[in-house]
């Protein structure tokens, strides 16, 4: 099965456990693959036969943006289900950074494997 990705997709948004994270928003960074057939569409030439990362990735910033999670492990499994169940994503790798959260780190978080991978 072909793969589609998007790599580095900065966003804003409010997460964390602290008091001060609660008043402010910080940059998480999210990195997909989303397993899709892509054969049709590079027959046909339209958009409309793949996975159209743009709309995946306008989706995720309109949901990530607007979320106030304590947790990156939560805000990473609900932005795997809205690529599964709004995209129809079979299986999906996902990777959420959250940037200088720890001194001395270049960046911390969460990477999940999701969906029914193919064979």
């Amino acid at each position: 099965m072909d793969r589609v990705f998007i790599q580095d997709l900065e966003i804003e948004t409010v997460v964390g456990i602290y008091d001060w994270e609660r008043e402010i928003r910080q940059k998480v960074v999210l990195n997909l693959e989303m397993c899709a057939d892509i054969a049709r569409a590079a027959q046909s030439d339209t958009i409309e036969d793949t996975l159209d990362y743009k709309a995946v990735s306008k989706r995720l910033i309109s949901f990530v943006g607007q979320s106030e999670f304590f947790l990156v492990e939560t805000l990473a499994e609900r932005c795997a289900a809205i690529v599964l169940e709004e995209f129809n994503v079979p299986w999906l790798t996902l990777r959420l950074d959250k940037p200088g959260a720890v001194t001395g780190s270049r960046s911390v978080g969460v990477m999940i494997e999701r969906g029914q991978r193919p064979e």
